[in-house]
């Protein structure tokens, strides 16, 4: 298919979607749902955002408002698993699950969950210890998650390993961990897990964001990243990941390359 952009602007965390959510106002939702979509979004990242008095309520209310407006898969995002629930009890299409760390009570909770909707589960290389530094600890949480996948009757393809990189300003070593986490991901299984990243967290609070998160992108590609949770609003970032995936000969060349990546 090609590199897989899930839209990360219906998020609680920003004011305008953190107010909508609270008022129950649908506008400011359902305009981010079709900008992304028409910017070529893959999915839609859904969190109802820390202050929402009912969880389970507005998750289940932001996809069905989010569904009248374009039919774009929806990555319903919580901590937590019963508005998860809810939201997929609505989606229309098969969903992703974001997220479960490699926690066995959380295993127990959403692998099931992901079974009986036939979602697919972003699953992250840490536990609740917090995230490793090293590759070699990021890859063994991966394997425990594929593991998982397999005891549950699930296919390494249903999961999206985050390897969750961090700021670069705080945390710059574990980028290169990160990018060596991607590579030896694809050798855990045949069919090989699919990768994703909360790409922004790269440049969290540094001053050339879209730069820093451009650059970062290309050289996960290049390491094995299938996926991110991204601006898709970004034009430059977009046209980075479309040509990346040209070079790697994941589409025919033609001079309209960068519009038909965001048509697929």
């Amino acid at each position: 298919m090609g590199f897989i952009m899930i839209g990360e602007r219906i998020n609680g965390m920003f004011k305008d979607i953190g107010e909508a959510v609270a008022k129950f106002d649908p506008k400011p939702i359902q305009d981010w749902a079709i900008k992304q979509t028409e910017k070529g979004a893959h999915y839609l990242d859904v969190n109802v955002g820390p202050t929402a008095e009912d969880r389970v309520k507005s998750m289940r209310w932001m996809c069905e408002v989010i569904q009248e407006v374009c039919d774009t898969p929806l990555c319903l995002d919580s901590t937590n698993y019963d508005a998860i629930e809810a939201g997929l009890e609505v989606c229309k299409k098969p969903a992703l699950i974001n997220s479960c760390p490699a926690e066995r009570p959380k295993i127990e909770r959403v692998f099931p969950m992901a079974k009986k909707y036939g979602a697919g589960i972003v699953a992250l290389t840490m536990d609740k210890s917090g995230i490793p530094k090293s590759a070699d600890m990021r890859v063994a949480f991966a394997m425990e998650l594929v593991a998982a996948a397999d005891e549950f009757g699930l296919s390494p393809e249903d999961l999206f390993i985050d390897p969750l990189i961090l700021p670069c300003n705080v945390a710059q070593d574990h980028a290169p961990e990160v990018l060596e986490t991607l590579r030896q991901i694809k050798n855990l299984s045949d069919p090989p897990p699919r990768t994703t990243l909360g790409l922004s967290n790269v440049s969290q609070n540094t001053l050339d964001r879209p730069l820093i998160n451009r650059i970062y992108c290309v050289m996960a590609i290049v390491a094995g990243l299938d996926s991110a949770i991204m601006d898709v609003d970004d034009d430059a970032l977009v046209d980075a990941i479309a040509t990346a995936d040209m070079l790697l000969n994941r589409a025919i060349y033609c001079d309209s390359y960068a519009k038909v990546f965001r048509q697929r």
